[in-house]
């Protein structure tokens, strides 16, 4: 997959692409119905945008971000897209009329040869251009239209907003019916304060910065390795939040890889959150926080082998 980070000099092979459009966080199953259909009209490429149109106009409200940059790349990569333009936010895309929009970017500058979006989709300054608008514009500049039903599941209807309540009410197995995929927060591993490996788990520390915090407390995961000599997909059980016991008050994931030997410092890594095992607990000695810890380790153990 090329990523291109601005829709100005886009080389020639790039050009004539189907894309689909929009924010894509999550790239959930209504997501994913999108790109489906714009892989039906030629060589598959995804127009985004970074930073989210939301935190360009709103950078001081909470998190609220399913996934990162890199996340959605490698999400995106694995359903096929062969070209990302990753466009950027600012005061010129925030400006523009969606007819500049439609001609500037999609036309003159990307040269797609058709676009798919969502029955929802707005564009242009201040969201003034519907899906219909782009439909015309599409026939007066020479690019097709195609317009996505907004997707029903047993959840309600398929939304980056419903994912992110399902998440922060514990709930990954419904985010993850909405998904299609299990919720996953990927980066790279820091150095924490090692009491982990104190206590006899040693844990991967990620920051969860920008991030949409699911609810605070201990999961099973999957573990993906992403770079470095151990590569692989590992279980594990991690846990999310501050660590009251010990007086901390940033956010953070500390994953506990089962059956694992190695550094995994400065590695990337991607957890799925499988299933929410207890909210965070406050212990008053370290062996109560022990036997917690192997109860909630020996459960996860349990749960992540039913699913082989």
């Amino acid at each position: 997959m090329q990523i291109h980070t601005h829709w100005t000099d886009i080389p020639d092979e790039a050009k004539g692409c189907s894309a689909a459009i929009g924010n894509f966080d999550g790239v959930h199953l209504g997501h994913r119905r999108v790109i489906d259909l714009a892989r039906q009209y030629g060589p598959l490429g995804l127009v985004t945008f970074e930073p989210h149109p939301r935190e360009y106009f709103a950078p001081g409200a909470p998190p609220f971000r399913l996934m990162n940059a890199e996340a959605k790349a490698n999400r995106l990569a694995k359903l096929g897209v062969e070209q990302l333009f990753q466009l950027p936010f600012d005061a010129d895309m925030a400006a523009m009329t969606p007819e500049q929009f439609a001609r500037s970017v999609i036309k003159d500058g990307l040269g797609l040869s058709h676009v798919v979006v969502g029955a929802d989709f707005c564009f242009g300054s201040k969201r003034a251009g519907k899906v219909e608008d782009l439909k015309r514009f599409g026939e007066e500049m020479g690019f097709g239209v195609t317009v996505a039903e907004l997707l029903e599941t047993d959840g309600g209807v398929s939304s980056s907003s419903a994912i992110r309540v399902a998440l922060a009410e514990g709930r990954p197995k419904d985010a993850a019916n909405m998904l299609g995929h299990w919720h996953r927060i990927e980066g790279m591993v820091g150095h924490g304060d090692k009491r982990g490996r104190d206590l006899g788990f040693p844990t991967a520390n990620m920051s969860i910065a920008g991030l949409h915090a699911p609810k605070f407390g201990v999961y099973a995961v999957l573990v993906d390795v992403l770079t470095g000599p151990n590569k692989g997909s590992y279980q594990g059980a991690a846990s999310l939040g501050v660590k009251p016991t010990f007086g901390a008050n940033l956010p953070c994931l500390e994953t506990f890889v089962f059956d694992f030997e190695g550094n995994l410092y400065d590695e990337h890594l991607s957890v799925a959150f499988v299933d929410y095992l207890r909210p965070e607990l406050v212990f008053t000695d370290l062996d109560a926080l022990i036997v917690q810890m192997n109860a909630d380790c020996e459960r996860a153990r349990q749960i992540l082998g039913a699913l082989e």
